[in-house]
């Protein structure tokens, strides 16, 4: 890949993959990579493209996460929405 990934959330542009799509890519480079068939160059294109596919879906998830909600009650009894924290389950 020569080019930079998306920004997530930003603008759709129809030449980056989707989410799956990328995914998919990663898991075929580590298992051509995994193979041991590719020269010592192509190797290290498959590593640079894997590294910005990691980066791209890393990206992608963290911006999903910053757009879930969760339902809590307020104090009334009624429910509102939250944005939901990792953190905050984690130490609970």
């Amino acid at each position: 890949m020569d080019r930079p990934m998306p920004e997530p959330g930003g603008a759709p542009e129809p030449d980056f993959p989707k989410f799956e799509e990328a995914l998919a890519r990663l898991e075929q480079l580590v298992a051509t990579l995994e193979a041991g068939t590719l020269s010592l160059d192509e190797s290290l294109k498959a590593f640079e493209e894997g590294i910005a596919l990691v980066r791209y879906c890393g990206q992608c998830l963290e911006a999903v996460e910053r757009r879930i909600e969760v339902l809590t009650r307020d104090e009334s009894g009624l429910l509102r929405p939250q944005p939901f924290g990792w953190e905050e389950e984690r130490e609970a």
